[in-house]
């Protein structure tokens, strides 16, 4: 009986050995297809997606190019001759723009995001600190004063526009 019980485990021995290298040969094989099925949804998802986040960094060019004072003065005109009432009409000519732009933020780095952002705070700044200037008594005057302060120096969206070029040349 012991023969016959040593016998049988002799034949069974090989047979779970070689089940057991089966099953982790199939498991490593089912492991691959699964990764590799992954990587293939993931690379056609990032085709999908590639166009959508370049439309998102020409829509946020866009917008640096809009709220660029010099840009933004010509396009929009005072109403009255109350410099109060044009630099508020400027400040909420850039936050509606930047608001309108508001999703396109998913799309881009949280870097380019946050230049993005800086520049348009820095517009805003510029104006404020424009209107805020003693010589600056009337609309027109603020415009001036604006433009002249942009003839020394680079618009604050200059900086956000390099980035940005600089980030689109790195995904091409």
């Amino acid at each position: 009986m012991e023969r016959e019980i040593f016998g049988l485990l002799l034949y069974c021995i090989p047979a779970i050995i070689t089940g057991a290298i089966a099953f982790l040969f199939f498991r490593e094989h089912v492991e691959n297809e699964n990764k590799r099925r992954n990587f293939l949804i993931q690379k056609d998802l990032q085709k999908e997606a590639f166009p959508l986040r370049l439309q998102a960094y020409e829509r946020m060019a866009l917008l640096l190019e809009r709220i660029s004072p010099n840009k933004l003065l010509i396009r929009v005109a005072p109403n009255s001759s109350n410099k109060e009432d044009y630099e508020s009409l400027l400040v909420q000519n850039i936050e509606q723009e930047f608001e309108h732009n508001l999703a396109q933020q998913i799309y881009v780095s949280d870097k380019c995001w946050s230049i993005i952002n800086a520049s348009k705070n820095a517009t805003i700044q510029l104006i404020r600190k424009a209107s805020l200037s003693e010589k600056t008594d009337t609309a027109n005057k603020l415009r001036e004063v604006i433009l002249t302060e942009m003839m020394d120096r680079q618009a604050p969206s200059n900086a956000g526009l390099s980035y940005i070029k600089e980030e689109v040349s790195r995904m091409l």
